[in-house]
């Protein structure tokens, strides 16, 4: 899980090292294993079949809670705070997998939709995301000062 989170950062240092600060993780351990331990942040995991101990890929997920919510639809939501797929494993269809088991978890919670987030210095993922089917909700603006 540490590679993967380091990659992950690595993307984002690299194309916003504004905001980014290269050569940590998007978790440390502790917020890994509150993370681990919340049902309402559900995390996902692709293993090797051959050793199931090597991490392929994950997913980072919230499940949104609108059902309270005033001005909102009463409606259950899964976020996608993150998928990644480890550097070496990517193109043998990790993502697809792992897009594919939040949709399902997503259809057995009654959820109305799936959301995410991707940065625009990320057009892989912008591009992968599309391809699974994602469409734009909503944009993020912003004017660096």
């Amino acid at each position: 899980m540490h590679r993967l989170l380091s990659q992950v950062l690595t993307v984002h240092a690299e194309g916003r090292p504004d905001l980014f600060r290269a050569g940590t993780r998007k978790y440390t351990d502790e917020e890994l294993l509150a993370l681990f331990s919340d049902d309402a942040r559900p995390v996902f995991v692709a293993v090797d079949e051959k050793d199931d101990e090597r991490v392929l890929g994950h997913a980072f997920c919230a499940v949104q809670d609108y059902r309270g919510s005033n001005n909102m639809q009463p409606i259950l939501s899964v976020y996608i705070d993150d998928i990644c797929v480890d550097e070496a494993s990517r193109g043998r269809h990790v993502g697809t997998a792992l897009y594919r088991h939040i949709l399902d978890y997503a259809r057995e919670l009654g959820c109305h939709n799936v959301t995410l987030n991707v940065w625009e210095c990320n057009p892989g993922a912008r591009a992968f995301y599309e391809a699974m089917g994602m469409t734009v909700q909503k944009t993020c603006l912003e004017q660096v000062l």
